[in-house]
């Protein structure tokens, strides 16, 4: 379920990624940002139910935690 998810998740994060560049429309970056912490979250989990006791998994919940700090401040500023 949260490798489909994940796939989901990428596929709207490059959309829009590919959509701002050439388009040079840069009002859809705190989607972008949301879409990009909301996969970097899926994948932390993901690493997560591996079992590993490695430190990629909680390194990608915080990396992503910071993402969605960065995009609703993106959603005030604008």
């Amino acid at each position: 379920m949260l490798k489909i998810l994940k796939i989901i998740l990428s596929v709207i994060t490059m959309g829009l990624s590919v959509f701002s560049l050439i388009t040079e429309n840069f009002e859809y970056i705190p989607y972008l940002m949301l879409s990009l912490g909301a996969t970097m979250l899926v994948t932390g989990l993901i690493e997560l139910q591996k079992n590993s006791k490695e430190f990629g998994g909680y390194f990608g919940i915080v990396a992503s935690l910071f993402v969605f700090y960065v995009a609703i401040q993106g959603f005030f500023l604008h």
